[in-house]
């Protein structure tokens, strides 16, 4: 599904190497999670798997279903099937929730030579979503996530998510900010949509998040590179001892 070997990343205003060597494969039909310090590039990774500006590649490569990544332009690597949920989702004034999640939806399907939906079967599609979600209708009409709380701008990334079907969802620290409520109605949102053609990669720093979406494999990284990979027992390790061996582990 994903694979990424060696990957070498660094700041491209200041030259600061951040991954320094990143191996990891997330086969479909699995959760890979990833835990580590703060500063170890967690965030960096997801920010240069889905496009972002600011980061130069060094070394090593990504690619999805076998296609190389990296060469391609952000919207090219969603069409392709990457969906990335921001930690923290930006406000969008002026453009409507429901324009967004249709023109979104439409663009990437022009993109894989597929028809556009109907305004009818997205209207169907997006209240049934929704509903699974709970998000109310009202939601639906107001601006992209202006005057949304944490937690409805997370339910709404997952929203986007549902709509658009990735085939490698991506999760940038979703539980931050989140209350237990808002954790398990995201959480829900995510697990409906696990099967065996996705794959998903949860970048978190606790283990209450993992309570609800169980992962498969963990990793633990710092320093730009994965240091530890293990099971679901990992993190609760880290849950309960910190990082502080597994670091000195790693040295």
């Amino acid at each position: 599904m994903l694979e990424i070997k060696n990957l070498h990343v660094e700041l491209e205003e200041e030259g600061k190497q951040i991954l320094k060597g990143v191996d990891l494969t997330v086969e479909a039909g699995k959760v890979h999670a990833i835990m580590g310090p703060n500063g170890s590039g967690k965030s960096t990774l997801s920010y240069v798997l889905s496009g972002r500006d600011g980061y130069r590649v060094t070394d090593g490569s990504a690619s999805l279903l076998g296609e190389d990544i990296l060469e391609m332009e952000p919207e090219a690597r969603a069409a392709a099937g990457l969906f990335l949920a921001f930690q923290y989702p930006v406000e969008i004034p002026g453009v409507g929730n429901m324009t967004f999640l249709r023109t979104a939806l439409n663009a990437q399907r022009k993109l894989r030579g597929e028809d556009e939906v109907s305004a009818a079967d997205f209207l169907k599609l997006v209240r049934e979503k929704a509903k699974t979600l709970k998000i109310d209708a009202e939601m639906l009409k107001r601006p992209v996530n202006v005057g949304f709380s944490g937690g409805e701008k997370k339910r709404n990334e997952i929203l986007q998510m549902a709509m658009l079907e990735p085939k490698m969802c991506i999760l940038d620290e979703t539980d931050s900010g989140l209350d237990v409520d808002a954790m398990k109605l995201v959480s829900d949102g995510v697990n409906a949509l696990r099967d065996a053609g996705r794959g998903f990669l949860v970048i978190t720093h606790y283990q209450r998040l993992l309570d609800h979406i169980k992962p498969d494999v963990v990793h633990i990284m710092s320093d730009g590179r994965i240091i530890k990979t293990g099971g679901p027992e990992l993190a609760l390790e880290v849950e309960k001892n910190g990082y502080a061996d597994l670091l000195a582990e790693a040295v």
